[in-house]
């Protein structure tokens, strides 16, 4: 494990989520596995197959939060550098703790780079990295046009993003249960375990207000990815994009 490299100054809204889920870092975990009553591992699972990044020499988990997409990637691809960039350092931080105890950061395996930085400025070379990992972070991120430019840049020839996201709910999902769970049931939890209703509230905003599946592939063909496409998990709560880039 590499000492964390600090973050450049960005453009976005990235300091005012950076606050945000430094105040529920703590309780982070927890809710996600709890919410989604543990669901949440097996669509990151799906996710790190999903790259095929068996030959990959660097993988970046972009978004990486609490790092269980990084930790996830180092035992389905151990011999791949692993950049874990998320824009909160509090969420990073326990990321290492819970790398340190998992892995005991051996020397016999590639590291864990952690990167505090914004995804509208990536701290990295052109064509530097195989493989490309978001889960539920994309939604956060603005303009995405940006973030998907960034990623492009920083990917080799043939790599892969994977976007693992919430399904829009700006349609019914399950009957409308999805729904009104977002709507009312949330951010109560949020609130109840965590003290941090508004935080919550706004999560489920921005999951009520992304863009539908087609449309998101819409917007990473035309920032470059090519043979764009999704599957839907769980009956559409959550959608996985897979995009190319042009060998």
């Amino acid at each position: 494990m590499r000492q964390m490299l600090e973050p450049k100054e960005g453009r976005s809204n990235a300091g005012r989520m950076a606050d945000m889920f430094a105040r529920i870092a703590g309780r982070y975990d927890v809710l996600n596995h709890g919410l989604s009553a543990g669901m949440d591992i097996l669509w990151r699972a799906r996710l790190v197959r999903s790259l095929a990044a068996g030959s990959a020499r660097k993988i970046l988990d972009l978004a990486a939060g609490t790092m269980d997409v990084s930790l996830a990637l180092r035992k389905k691809y151990p011999f791949a550098a692993i950049v874990s960039l998320d824009v909160c350092r509090p969420m990073l931080l326990r990321g290492v703790a819970k790398a340190a105890a998992a892995c005991g950061l051996s020397r016999r395996t590639p590291f864990f780079l952690p990167v505090q930085a914004d995804a509208l400025t990536l701290p990295l070379k052109s064509e530097s990295v195989d493989r490309i990992a978001v889960a539920f972070g994309i939604r956060n991120m603005n303009p995405r046009s940006e973030v998907f430019a960034e990623a492009l840049r920083v990917l080799r020839p043939g790599g892969r993003l994977c976007v693992l996201e919430f399904g829009s709910a700006q349609r019914p999902v399950c009957f409308g249960l999805y729904n009104l769970y977002l709507s009312h049931i949330l951010p109560r939890i949020g609130k109840l375990v965590s003290a941090e209703g508004a935080a919550y509230e706004y999560l489920a905003q921005t999951i009520k207000n992304f863009p539908l599946p087609a449309v998101l592939d819409q917007e990473l063909a035309k920032a470059g990815f090519f043979k764009v496409r999704h599957e839907a998990l769980t009956g559409g709560i959550v959608y996985l994009h897979i995009a190319d880039k042009s060998a």
